[in-house]
Parts: structure tokens; sequence; C-alpha cells
């Protein structure tokens, strides 16, 4: 059906699949020019129910932990116009006349068409249970539900979600990480009960158990009671318990919106779903149905992505006149992050040889203790049939492309844990170029190596670009590195491009070793040239910090130090969007005095500060001003409170739970253990932030093993775990050691936070230096507990000299008028400025400038003004060149300005004011 002529295609539904459809038709030549008239091809008009184009809803939880919904988005304004494609936000699709070939929607315009594709994806199935539509009760699909779901959830305290598959476990994450307590319903025995086995959904359960959320299976949701306002209050199940649910989230499943296709009087299943054939044709030959809305020829309705891709790609063929693609079923193979659990599977892993199937043979792993299940189906010649993989699935990306192929080594090589004997799967090199890497796009290896070897590519991000391989899920990331290995490409190493050959534990063990005491030293003896920039300045702070005691260095903002620190590190608080700043007390183990909460609200009061209690047990007051910073630390220092060094690259907090003191199941005293380690490793600077936790009892209040340090009390002493995350990549924490006395325990932890800071990368949490380093905990333990590189008592006397050294960092400002100069709000004249160090300043006419010395007596001026943000904030951004440029980085979102031409290197249409620079005489500030 390749238009001849300039011909209109209806696409209803702009969603994941609907605007793949639209990319893959641009890919093919196949739409008009918008700047040729009359150009032969398909012009297409889109009709969208929401009005906000397509954005990502595999990643739709993540706004709930911050990402902003504009991110999600897929399409631009750009790829639109540049296609001629009229896309109408908020018009969806009523009526369709197949005989007319028109579209009528809600609003009444009529649209005719040549073609149309059905893109309309699917629609929650909501139980039809008394009190279903009640205030409180919410589906979770779209971004209008996440803002409506956020925002009741202000006023609630317990919420239910019904439904413990896919969306249901990640509508348990949402509700969780909105503060409530919840709860998961699941009427089938198990979790999941269509992609994990009963081995599998119990490790998952354990682990989501674990974080706090009641998990109830085997029981339907029978009513919503509600309260005297209507409001839902409590689930009645079927079992006939109650539990309390202000809030009531349904994902019980979700049927194909299939509305217009049968009142139009089309082919649907007998299940839902638009009957197409196998070039996703319904029985209109003028018109296609793909995605959640269609049943394929197979006799499937598939959810994921991924198939919907694979139709876009059939009908975007027979539009474009090719018409080789075809869909006959599709691998449904699925990476997720549950609840902190990574959860997969792939292939056919419930093929048990019954019924008269073929002889299988199961090969399992588990580790309950880890909550870890794994298991490999394998087929009667050895062929691989499909997996699960429960707690690691880390050998996803290697063993899809190998589903329905006899693996290339022996099983075991991919289901047992990173380190031990026989745990080494073959590489990519064993993978046929016809192998699928990326099931989302239908990419397979010979399609990137082909890519790496025309291109030159180097890095994922270019595979990525050239063929959309890893822009899906994301699962098959570190197979495609693995190709890129294997293509003998160079991982690049070094820091930037003024230490392009050393990494930054390379750096670190030149400082140490070699007793480097400056930047400017490190720079000389091993840099490649240059001023520095915003990624080596703040690492090489960071190291000096860590070793101030070794190589007798004092405050972090002495000296040469200051010009390398962030703008956090530079004035010791957390700089927000507006330019003002965030403070934050230590307040150890979350123990707090009356006085002292009296003092926090006074201060806040008198200064105006917006207060907030942080999820580490501490308060944060928002709103000050730099210049204001020190007299709020000089009221804070005097109610006994010190930096908590939220700013740093540093530990952070080490929560408690109440433990021992009142609690009833409380085995430890949890908080004086959180106290005292809070105060041993504060000021500890490191690759990357540092947080820990301690829960009395096995209950784990304090969620001690999401954290980078874990430490859960037992009858026999203390366990510690490590490496765990929270944040975006969640990991849970893996068992280093059991039943440690409080000296064993603290001895431990200097050795494992010394080794990490040696050998972590820049910006590495301690759960991906796990993952980096190899050997996973087994590694440790032979380093930290058998000794197996000599090192422990060296690293538990580092760590000595790190407590012995430790000084408050806002005291120690406070106590020096050189460091107090830079929190005023303006330079008194270009003759105080620091090399490589910016500060604001009012010119002549009134204006404030960034002032800027480099290291040659070079002064440049530029607008102070972020033309990103608005904020007044340049002159706190790092200086430093780029590509022998002279540049300054916004402190806010590091972008980089030439300081010569003001203009944005990383986006050219935009630039700052480059002002005279004045003479030594500034005039005061107003």
């Amino acid at each position: 059906m390749a238009a001849q002529r300039t011909q209109t295609l209806v696409l209803i539904g702009h969603g994941m699949v609907g605007h793949r459809l639209l990319e893959a038709l641009a890919e093919r030549g196949a739409l008009v020019d918008p700047e040729v008239p009359d150009d032969p091809g398909w012009r297409v008009t889109v009709l969208a129910e929401e009005d906000v184009p397509a954005y990502d809803r595999v990643h739709l939880s993540s706004v709930f932990t911050g990402t902003a919904p504009d991110q999600l988005g897929l399409s631009t304004p750009e790829f639109l116009a540049g296609h001629g494609i009229d896309l109408r936000l908020g018009d969806p699709a009523e009526h369709l006349d197949t005989a007319a070939r028109t579209v009528t929607t809600t609003s009444g315009t009529v649209v005719p068409y040549d073609a149309l594709v059905l893109a309309t994806g699917s629609y929650p199935f909501v139980p039809p249970i008394p009190g279903a539509d009640a205030t409180g009760c919410f589906t979770y699909r779209t971004l209008y539900d996440v803002d409506a779901l956020t925002s009741y959830a202000e006023r609630a305290r317990t919420g239910v979600v019904v439904g413990g598959g896919l969306l249901g476990l990640e509508a348990a994450g949402a509700l969780r990480t909105l503060g409530l307590t919840t709860h998961v319903v699941e009427f089938a025995p198990r979790l999941m009960p269509l992609q994990v086995d009963d081995g599998g959904a119990a490790a998952l359960r354990a682990t989501i158990e674990s974080m706090g959320v009641a998990v109830h299976t085997g029981v339907g949701a029978a009513e919503v009671e509600t309260d005297t306002e209507g409001r839902a209050c409590l689930l009645r199940l079927s079992d006939g318990r109650r539990l309390p649910a202000d809030v009531v989230v349904f994902s019980a499943g979700v049927r194909p919106r299939d509305r217009l296709a049968r009142e139009a009087g089309l082919a649907v299943g007998d299940r839902g779903g638009v009957a197409v054939d196998e070039r996703c044709r319904t029985t209109d030959p003028y018109v296609y149905a793909i995605g959640e809305c269609a049943q394929t020829s197979d006799g499937r309705v598939y959810g994921l992505v991924a198939p919907g891709y694979r139709m876009a790609e059939a009908v975007a063929d027979q539009l474009a006149g090719a018409g080789a693609t075809v869909f006959t079923g599709a691998d449904t193979s699925t990476r997720l992050k549950l609840l902190g659990a990574d959860v997969a599977s792939f292939g056919d892993p419930f093929a048990d040889g019954r019924d008269g199937g073929p002889r299988t043979t199961e090969i399992v792993f588990s580790d309950g203790r880890e909550g870890v299940y794994k298991k490999l189906l394998l087929g009667p010649e050895g062929q691989l049939l499909g997996g699960i993989l429960v707690g690691d699935a880390a050998a996803y990306g290697s063993l899809v492309p190998h589903a329905g192929r006899r693996l290339p080594g022996p099983p075991e090589a991919f289901l047992l844990p990173a380190g031990a004997a026989g745990a080494e799967p073959p590489g990519a090199g064993a993978l046929p170029d016809d192998a699928v890497v990326c099931s989302c796009h239908n990419v397979t290896k010979g399609a990137v190596a082909g890519a790496i070897a025309e291109h030159g590519l180097t890095d994922i991000g270019g595979v990525k670009r050239c063929t959309k391989a890893g822009t899906g899920c994301g699962g098959c990331v570190n197979t495609l590195q693995a190709v890129l290995d294997a293509a003998g490409v160079r991982r690049r190493k070094g820091l930037c491009e003024h230490f392009p050959e050393l990494s930054r534990p390379e750096l670190y063990e030149l400082v140490r070793t070699e007793h480097i005491r400056s930047y400017t030293e490190l720079a000389e003896r091993y840099g490649s040239g240059g001023a520095g920039c915003t990624v080596c300045k703040p690492v090489v702070a960071n190291v000096l910090g860590t070793l101030a005691p070794e190589l007798g260095l004092g405050h972090v903002l002495d000296g040469e130090q200051a010009a390398l620190q962030d703008s956090n590190d530079l004035f010791l608080a957390n700089i927000q969007k507006d330019g003002t700043y965030s403070v934050v007390p230590r307040v150890p183990g979350g123990e707090i005095t009356a006085g002292q909460l009296i003092a926090l609200g006074e201060v806040a009061r008198d200064h105006g500060l917006y207060s907030k209690i942080t999820g580490g047990q501490r308060i944060d007051l928002f709103g000050a001003r730099k210049e204001e910073l020190p007299a709020v630390w000089r009221r804070l220092i005097a109610a006994g409170f010190e930096s908590g060094q939220a700013y740093g690259k540093s530990l952070r907090t080490v929560k408690s739970c109440v433990g021992s003191r009142f609690c009833r199941f409380g085995q430890g005293d949890s908080v004086r253990l959180a106290i005292d380690l809070e105060l041993r490793y504060r000021g500890l600077r490191a690759p990357h932030k540092i947080k820990g936790g301690v829960s009395g009892c096995l209950r784990e209040c304090a969620e001690a093993r999401g954290k980078d340090i874990g430490v859960i009390a037992t009858a026999g002493g203390w366990n510690l775990y490590v490496c765990g995350n929270g944040g975006t990549d969640p990991r849970h924490a893996d068992l280093l050691a059991s039943d440690l006395s409080a000296a064993e325990l603290f001895a431990l932890i200097d050795r494992f936070l010394m080794y990490y800071v040696r050998t972590g990368e820049r910006l590495e949490r301690t759960s991906a230096w796990l993952e980096r380093i190899g050997g996973g905990t087994g590694h440790l333990r032979e380093v930290l507990i058998e000794d197996s590189l000599g090192i422990c008592a060296e690293l538990e006397a580092q760590m000595d000299r790190h407590v012995a050294a430790y000084r408050d960092e806002w005291r120690a400002v406070l106590d020096d008028p050189a460091a107090l100069a830079r929190f005023e709000p303006h330079v008194a004249g270009v003759e105080f400025l620091e090399p490589g160090r910016g500060r604001a300043a009012l010119i002549a006419d009134g204006t404030e400038a960034a002032l800027f010395r480099d290291g040659d007596g070079e002064v440049y001026a530029v607008g102070n003004r972020d033309p990103f943000s608005g904020a007044d904030v340049i002159a706190n951004g790092i200086m430093g060149s780029r590509d022998g440029v002279p540049v300054v980085a916004s402190p806010l979102h590091k972008q980089e300005f030439d300081l010569r031409t003001g203009v944005c290197l990383d986006d050219p249409a935009v630039s700052l004011p480059v002002l005279p620079v004045p003479g030594p005489s500034l005039p005061a500030r107003p």
C-alpha cells in the first residue's frame, strides 16, 4: 500500500507503539516532506486521547522517585514538524466509519483517511466489586494516574494494591515510595503467576516482605468499604479479612481497547482484541491494528512493548511498500526491577514435558538467604527453552539471545554467583550473528557488530543511536557492551581530557603513594594539559580530602583546594534550583533532644527557611542564601549540631529503629550503634555518598538492607550487609558476615569503607562497585576477612587516622576569616579574585557579573544569571577548560560556557552576556 501520491494516514493513539510506527515510517522515507508540495508519501494525523505526546510508560514509576514527566517524552516538536505530522492531543476518536473511511473525534471533527492504524492500547480491568468507584480508588496506567495518586496519597496512611503481577508490584513500589503502609492482594496462589514459578515467587515474596510490604496470595478483593464521606477506608477480602485501605489501586490486568473496531463491524477475538493477520491488517484492508489492542495471527494479545514495536515495523513495511516484515508471534522476555528485586523471565519457562510435550530438564540455583532464585529449562537436545531469574538477573542479557539454541557452555556458568567456581559464562563471541540481543527492537548481534564496524562506534551511546538497541527496557545493555568488547573496542578508562589515561582509583593511588598535595602538582606530573574541568577537579578535591590526614592537609577549602570544589562543597551546603542552599545538620542515628528541635525551629523561623524531615531521620532547612549560611551555622553549632555533610560525597546518615530501648522485638540497641557508626565515619569522603542503617531485629524497620552499610541485630550479635542501594536502581545489600561483636563489626566496616574509597570509580555507589570489581561478596570476604591482599591492618590504621583528624567543616569556616570572605555576596574588587574560582560582583551600571581569573591572571566577566534556570549562580561554577577553551560550568546542571564569547558549548543557541572587565574598585551592594 505504498503511497504513490500524498495520502492521509490516521493513527488513533499516540502511545509508545503508535509513536514507534511514526519513527519506522520516517526511517523508511514513507512520510511526506512538508516543504515539498504534493510529495508522494503519507501525511499523518494522530488522534490522541491524552493531552501530552507519547511517553515511556515502561518507566512510569520513576516519576514517583523524582523523574520529571517530560524526561519520559518520546516525541519532539522537531520530529513532528519535520515529517508533517498533525498531532491532535486531547481529542480522541469516537466513531470509525469504514465505509466512508472517516473518523469522528469527540469534538465532532471528521477526519478522512486512506489508511488507518488502531494503536489504542488497553485499559485497566477493575473488578466489579462494591465500592470500586469510591474516592481513593485508582488505576495505574498514565501520567494522570500518577499525578492523581501522588496528590491523594498526601493525606493517606495505608494503601492496598489489588493484583500481584508486573504492574501491581510496580504500583506497590509507588505506594511505598509515597510513604504508605502497603499491602498486595493477589488472587493466584503466587505473585507474578504468568512470569515466575513457585520457587521464583517465593524468593520474590521474601524480598518484598523484607521491605515492609505485606503480601496476601490466594485471596481476592470482595468490597471497598467507605467512611461517612464516601472515601475508601477498608478493603474486605474474599476470606473475610479486612485491610486498612485509605488508597486502593486496581492493577488486576488489562483489556484491549477495541470498542471502535467492534462498533465499526471489524472482527474481534473471543476474549477481546482487534483480529489481525500476519501483516497486522484487520478484516478491513484499509485498517490496521498494533500493540495491546490487537489479537495477532497466533491468537494472542501481547501486553509488552517489544511485540508492539514488532507490529509497528510490520505495518510500516506495508505502508512503505516493502511488505517484507510480518508478525506471527513474539518473544515475551521481560526484565524489571520490582520493589528492589531484579526479576526476569524469557522463553517458555513453564514447559514441563507433560501432555505429550518434549522431555525437559530443570537446572536450578536457589539461595533463600539472599532472595535469589534462578532456573533454566532445557529441551531434550539441550536447547534452552526458557528461564526465570529472581534476585539476580545479571545473566539475562547473556541468556536471552541463546533461547531456542544450545548454550555455548555449561548451564551452571550462567546461574552461579559471580566469583564462584565455574561461574564464567561465554562472552559475546559465542553468540551467532543472527541472535537477537535486543528483543524490544529486534536487533541482532550481527546488526550491532556491523554498526560498530561501519560507524566506528566506541560506546553504548553510539550503539543506541545507530541501532536503537538498548533504548527499550535496557535489559540488553550489558550484552551490547560485550559485543563492543568482542569487537576489540577499547574501553576508555581515563577520567577526562585532562587525565585521559588515569581512572579515579589510579589517581588515588598516585596521590597516596607519592604524597602529592595539590591539583597543580598532580596535573603537572600526570595530566595532559589544560585548566581542569567539572569532572577532574572535584574528583581530585575528593581524593585530597580523603587523604588529608596522610598528606598533612587541613580544611577542604584551604588554599587551592577551594578552586577545585563543586558549589556544594565550596559552600558546605546543597544548592537548590533557585540558587539558594539547604542546610542539614547531623543528627546521629536520628536521636535529637527537645532543645535541639526548638533551636532548629527558631533558626527556620528567623531566616524564613522551609523545613522538612528527610528519609535519613534528619531535618533539612531550605532557602538559605549563600551569605546567610555562616549565621545559620553559628546558631546550629551553639545548639550542639555540626555539619551533616549532606553536600559531600561522604557518609550521609546511619538510620536506626528504636531497637531494644523501646521495641518489644528488639534484640540490640540499634540507636546506640547507629550513633557510634555515624560519629566514627562522619567526614569520610568517598567516590559517592554513603548511607547506613541499623535495625534492632530481623523485622528490619530501619531498611538496613537498602543501604551501603546495613547492620541487623541477631541473638548472636550483629549481621553486616553491604552494597545495598535505594534510589533509581535499587539493590538489596549482600550479607558479608554474621553474628559479629561490636568490635568485630567496626573493624570490618573500617576495612570495607577504605577498600571502597581506594578502588571505587568516580560517582560509583557501592552497589555498582561490587558488580564491577567482580567476585561479589566472595571477593570481599577474601580481601576483608581472610586478608588475601595483606592490607587489612593498613586499612584499619588509615581509618583510625581519619577519625583522629576529624574536624567539623562548618566550625572550621567560622574560625577562618579568609574562608568566611567567600560567603560575601559580592567581591570588593578584581584584585581579590582567587585563580580558578569565580565571584559575583556588581559592575558600574548595577549589573551582577560573574568574574573569573585564570592561572595566568586573565580576568573574564560574564552575566551571573544561568540562562537555563534563571538563578544567579554562574559565579559559583567550576572554572576550567574544554578543548583548550576557558569555560565555566553552571553549578546546577553543568552546562559549560565559553568565558570569551559567553556561548554555551552544550547548546550554542544559548549564551551568557559578555561584560566589560571592571577596574579594581567595584560598587558595594545596595
